[in-house]
């Protein structure tokens, strides 16, 4: 099986939070938490479409410049969220800069902003074009648990205490298609782009005995969505990504962590102390690598990475690792 998201950390476990998600065969990413962001590729970034931010301390948000910085001039759509406050903090940031040259751009970089509160959310819209004044449309909508659909997958978050309110997220693919190479090659068709057609056809529900077509060399083939996927297609359970930023170890985010992320196939969830200083973290409305293994353990999740690790354990950081591990190996074998 070849996953559709391919994440990986932005930075080493001691540097700022954030998780890049990249898409199988499509050149497009989306970014969990915007720190510093100087370690992807200027290319890499360019592919983000989508940024989820958790909340807007400055190890978690200050990338935005950069990200901000390669996009101007660029025909863009980009899509931020974040939490209770967000909009004030994407003006402040615009608000710091002069944009009297703006004019001079031919393409149109476009910011949606959305602000997630327990009972609703605001949506603003900012122009390259119009100097990023915000349109003076705003969009209210209910809280959604839902972020972002498409009908391959859907990005999901929840509301947690880190002292302020802070966003976790867990990106979810409805269900995974394998393609039967073998099966493909009896009915004398390539594997190609046509496998990317089929599959939007299937994920979008259209009807099984519609037509489907086929270009193989320059010729076209027929065949019956249907009885095509029943012959090369085989379905399984989808890929779950999920990530936690800050949050505190309490009764308020503990059961929520739990259920949200319940058989993640990868949890990204941070571990900023040793269980032996969980006084201090406690304080700083942090884990602790062991509540991070037990959080990893009781929702099930095949495997889990910790990271933002407070630099008090810089050369020891094996020690968070094992930690972790430990208490994880406490409830699955």
């Amino acid at each position: 099986m070849r996953p559709i998201f391919h994440p990986r950390t932005v930075n080493g476990p001691f540097d700022d939070p954030g998780l890049f998600i990249s898409f199988l065969f499509d050149k497009r990413a989306v970014l969990f938490d915007l720190g510093d962001i100087y370690s992807l590729s200027s290319k890499d970034i360019l592919k983000i479409s989508h940024v989820f931010v958790s909340h807007t301390h400055m190890d978690h948000f200050s990338g935005f410049d950069r990200l901000l910085r390669l996009s101007l001039g660029r025909n863009k759509d980009i899509h931020l969220y974040g939490p209770e406050g967000f909009l004030n903090n994407i003006e402040g940031k615009l608000a710091g800069y002069s944009w009297n040259l703006v004019q001079n751009y031919t393409n149109s970089l476009i910011l949606h902003a959305t602000e997630i509160k327990p009972n609703q959310q605001l949506t603003k819209t900012y122009r390259c074009i119009n100097k990023f004044y915000p349109d003076s449309k705003v969009i209210i909508t209910g809280f959604n648990k839902i972020l972002f659909e498409e009908p391959a997958f859907s990005i999901s978050t929840l509301i947690l205490d880190h002292e302020i309110p802070c966003l976790g997220f867990s990106i979810k693919e409805r269900f995974h298609i394998n393609i039967i190479k073998e099966n493909v090659e009896a009915l004398g068709l390539e594997i190609g782009p046509w496998l990317k057609n089929l599959k939007d056809a299937l994920f979008k529900q259209q009807d099984p005995d519609s037509e489907f077509e086929v270009f193989v060399n320059e010729n076209k083939k027929k065949f019956i969505l249907g009885e095509l996927s029943k012959k090369i297609v085989l379905m399984t359970e989808g890929q779950k990504i999920t990530y936690i930023g800050d949050v505190a170890f309490n009764k308020y985010n503990i059961d929520k962590i739990i259920e949200f992320a319940k058989n993640s196939d990868h949890l990204y969830i941070e571990a900023s102390f040793l269980h032996k200083d969980c006084a201090l973290a406690e304080k700083k409305f942090h884990l602790t690598a062991r509540q991070a293994g037990y959080l990893a353990a009781m929702a099930k999740t095949k495997q889990f990475t910790i990271f933002h690790f407070s630099p008090r354990y810089f050369g020891y950081e094996k020690d968070l690792y094992n930690e972790a591990k430990e208490e994880y190996g406490k409830y699955i074998k």
